[in-house]
């Protein structure tokens, strides 16, 4: 009787488990889309942070000015009597920051058993703006993190029939983890050039992984040709992309540094004199536009069935006129933050159509 029951009970946590797995799968492609849109949204987030300068606007990690929430007014960085701190809370006194070693109450004067000089750097300024902008930039970072972490739970329904898509998914958060300490250290650096732009690759790179991860789980419905010039072209294409982004993103350090030096006030002076970057930027640009327009009418002729080319022009074509429009009119509010976007969607475009061309089959002739 004993063996009976275990064995029915075995019977019915076996279909239970079979009953949620088959349902995890179900919801997996879901996790895998929001996943994706969720890591654009920190793109875009942090484009809005370049653009607006505010980088620094919370100058530790991963809290800001020591709070979870973070001050909306200066006086609450400042030293005042009779006012309780937190251990981890900082303030701003005698331009430095200055952390609270202990919870306390302030007394009458600024006593310095009370407190240790913040020693990743020695910015400390704040501005309700940029520290919100900020945060709001981390909360978007918090927010893609905890989706990749479900979709990375929900991709074991996965394990028996493809391995490799929950391995992927947990590279996804691994990479996550490291994108946020990459975070971190441009904010202890300063807003350094080199580590802003291996940020910004970082966020790429997994953009790339979810899509390769979409392509695994998605239905194959579409029947494409592959032809060898249009196959080769393809990562041409992606590479010139990304030396496109890493320049631009060289480009954009100028800007901000003309910024500093200029301030808002008249931007017709940002790029008055350009450097050299700029003009390599700018003059690669038609190089990229013509391998992609060579594409798309190879692909038009020979019938390949890409119909993401048509995007591909498109964004290049905004890409295109968001950089005329911030050279030739002064940079318009906007501008800069949606040029980054574009091409970062542009190189996810660009990404899934290689992905795309893996399975499609092959076409003999094409010239």
């Amino acid at each position: 009787m004993r063996l009976f029951l275990k064995k029915r009970i075995s019977s019915r946590i076996f279909v239970l488990c079979f009953f949620i797995f088959s349902k995890m799968k179900n919801y997996f492609p879901t996790s895998v889309k929001i996943s994706l849109v969720l890591v654009y949204l920190v793109i875009i987030a942090g484009a809005l942070v370049r653009m607006t300068g505010s980088g620094m606007g919370c100058p530790d990690w991963p809290k800001c000015f020591g709070y979870y929430i973070p001050p909306t007014d200066e006086k609450e960085l400042l030293f005042q009597q009779d006012k309780e701190f937190k251990k981890g809370q900082v303030i701003i006194y005698n331009e430095k920051l200055f952390v609270a070693k202990q919870d306390f109450t302030t007394s009458e004067t600024f006593q310095d058993s009370d407190w240790k000089v913040y020693t990743k750097h020695d910015y400390a300024v704040f501005n309700v703006y940029h520290t919100w902008t900020e945060y709001i930039n981390r909360l978007c970072g918090a927010l893609a993190g905890l989706g990749c972490f479900v979709m990375a739970i929900l991709s074991f329904s996965y394990w028996r029939e493809k391995k490799k898509v929950v391995l992927l998914s947990w590279l996804v958060v691994f990479m996550m983890g490291f994108q946020a300490w990459l975070g971190a250290t441009v904010v202890y650096s300063v807003l350094n050039p080199v580590k802003i732009t291996i940020h910004m690759v970082m966020a790429l790179v997994i953009v790339a992984v979810i899509l390769y991860i979409l392509h695994l789980v998605k239905p194959k419905s579409v029947q494409l040709k592959k032809d060898g010039i249009f196959s080769k072209l393809l990562w041409v294409s992606l590479l010139f992309s990304l030396i496109q982004i890493v320049l631009g993103t060289q480009v954009r350090q100028f800007v901000d540094n003309q910024i500093k030096k200029f301030g808002y006030g008249d931007m017709s002076l940002i790029l008055a004199e350009p450097p050299f970057g700029f003009y390599l930027h700018r003059t690669f640009t038609f190089l990229v536009i013509g391998v992609a327009i060579y594409m798309f009418f190879r692909n038009r002729k020979l019938q390949l069935g890409f119909s993401k080319m048509n995007w591909v022009i498109l964004l290049f074509g905004l890409e295109v006129i968001s950089g005329v429009m911030m050279y030739y009119f002064d940079f318009p509010f906007g501008m800069q933050t949606s040029h980054l976007v574009v091409a970062s969607l542009l190189f996810g475009v660009q990404v899934y159509m290689i992905l795309e061309n893996r399975s499609a089959k092959a076409v003999q002739g094409g010239n």
